[in-house]
């Protein structure tokens, strides 16, 4: 049975600079966690170590995404410049190492005139979605300025992977602050504030009624949904408030797939199948910030219900949402 998995990071090391050299009050913490153990080796690889580690796990295809915060937090004309050469770098890796790879686009969501350009441009050279975070500065990711994007999405069938975040400033002022340096990150980030930002971003895409406009559009989430999922009888009460056509779960269930982000609890899985239908996940490992083995993936994957469910998960949901040929 195939397996693809399709959020597998990496980093381009010019990118890193440009991050880095950021003033301290913009700068992204979570940078430091691409330097934790082998994870910048392992990032940086885009060929026979990759596929090496991914023949021990038994995956078929990765799919490849640069790590947060990809290059969303640069300056306009930086951000179009580095999205462009990750988008060139990983379309040679694909091309080079077909077809064990393919890839999300990176898009200069800082320069909203760009964006919807780049992700043509990037469409046409092979990528098969795009990773962006929820909010680029100030601006939301469901502000009118994206809508032209999200309208290219749809037309092109190009899947929107919402990835998580660190929250902004203010924020964590508000709700992280109080601990070590080290717990404070770890909270805003994995330990709890990634996840609240990311499925906020989704909220409010639906709230706005980003799915009326363009009702072809599909949305990614990783971590079992960010969760959304377990919170679906409360959103479900904002639809009216919001005046929009159906319930928030029901665009859940039409308009989004989860993916499990390396998560292999059968607990999560279970949920998952209570609050949608089993052909809207996805596998994923998260790498290299997750590396399962192959048999604690064989042990997840008999916690399936079927062979057919097993099918959908491992491979042929990502194949069809994704126009991989399995």
């Amino acid at each position: 049975m195939p397996l693809i998995a399709i959020e597998e990071h990496w980093i381009m090391p010019d990118l890193t600079a440009a991050l880095n050299a950021m003033p301290e009050d913009l700068r992204d913490e979570s940078l430091a966690f691409n330097e934790l153990g082998d994870h910048q080796q392992r990032l940086q690889d885009l060929g026979a170590g990759r596929i090496a580690t991914m023949d021990a796990q038994g995956i078929d295809v990765s799919i490849l995404a640069l790590t947060p915060p990809g290059t969303q937090p640069l300056r306009p004309g930086d951000a179009v410049r580095f999205s462009r050469a990750a988008n060139d770098i990983a379309a040679t890796a694909v091309r080079t190492h077909s077809p064990r790879f393919r890839a999300l686009s990176s898009l200069p969501m800082s320069s909203p005139t760009e964006v919807a350009g780049e992700l043509e441009r990037a469409a046409g050279l092979g990528h098969v979605g795009t990773m962006v975070y929820g909010r680029s500065g100030e601006r939301f990711l469901d502000d009118p300025a994206y809508d032209d994007f999200f309208a290219a999405a749809a037309e092109l069938g190009q899947p929107v992977f919402i990835h998580p975040q660190l929250p902004s400033a203010a924020v964590r002022d508000a709700s992280y602050r109080g601990f070590d340096p080290t717990t404070e990150l770890a909270l805003a980030t994995f330990g709890w504030g990634w996840h609240l930002e990311a499925a906020t971003a989704a909220l409010r895409l639906i709230l706005r009624g980003t799915f009326d406009r363009h009702p072809e559009l599909q949305v990614v989430l990783g971590h079992w949904g960010e969760l959304l999922l377990f919170w679906l009888d409360r959103t479900d009460s904002l639809s009216r408030i919001a005046g929009l056509r159906r319930p928030v779960s029901d665009y859940i269930r039409s308009n989004f797939f989860i993916t499990s982000s390396g998560m292999f609890n059968p607990a999560l899985l279970h949920h998952a199948l209570s609050a949608t239908s089993v052909d809207r996940l996805l596998f994923s490992t998260d790498y290299p910030f997750q590396q399962p083995c192959r048999d604690e993936i064989t042990t997840f994957l008999g916690h399936f219900g079927s062979d057919e469910e097993r099918r959908l998960f491992s491979s042929a949901n990502a194949a069809a949402l994704f126009g991989i040929d399995s």
